[in-house]
């Protein structure tokens, strides 16, 4: 069993796959490709990522690839907690520089899943936080862009965190939204 919660903006859903648990630990089927497609999921994951950050405030973002190349990202938490971001870059959308966010966590179990035409990141809100994800094709460095994750026009509401944010030289050098290359 699934629960599929959409979050918003058109394709963005939160997953809560069931968790079955018992005084040993739990169980719970993460990924199923039948159960997905029978909740309207229906798209076939070609690698899957895993990266660590050893410290709170580790952000990782905003991240996209341009077509054909483009990704859906089926992202969970195996230890830890993010708060993941989705920020809307399909021009013509009538949410197009929207963002939602949600926290993601191992203890929640639950899952976000972020589709094609969206800008992706999330920032770690304790230590140690290991985050597995799913996409549907593979990473192409003369497709991969990113976008400015404090860009005043998009206005993401990070969250405030003592350590202060961790950032890649990519991530700092990205662009702002108005400059970037977005989906038509």
């Amino acid at each position: 069993m699934l629960e599929v919660r959409s979050l918003g903006i058109d394709g963005v859903l939160e997953i809560v796959p069931k968790r079955h648990g018992d005084a040993r630990g739990f169980f719970m089927e993460t990924y199923n490709a039948e159960r997905f497609a029978q909740a309207g999921i229906d798209l076939v994951f070609v690698q899957d990522n895993h990266s660590y950050s050893a410290a709170a405030g580790v952000l990782r973002g905003l991240h996209y690839q341009l077509a054909p190349r483009a990704q859906d990202k089926l992202l969970r938490v195996i230890r830890g907690s993010v708060l993941d971001v989705a920020v809307d870059i399909r021009r013509g959308s009538k949410t197009f520089g929207k963002w939602l966010a949600l926290e993601v966590s191992a203890e929640k179990g639950n899952q976000i899943l972020v589709p094609k035409g969206f800008a992706h990141g999330f920032v770690t809100l304790v230590p140690d936080t290991e985050v597995l994800y799913k996409v549907t094709d593979t990473y192409s460095p003369e497709h991969d862009r990113s976008i400015r994750f404090d860009d005043p026009v998009i206005g993401i509401e990070w969250p405030s965190l003592a350590s202060g944010f961790q950032l890649s030289d990519k991530d700092l050098k990205a662009p702002l939204l108005a400059a970037a290359e977005v989906f038509a």
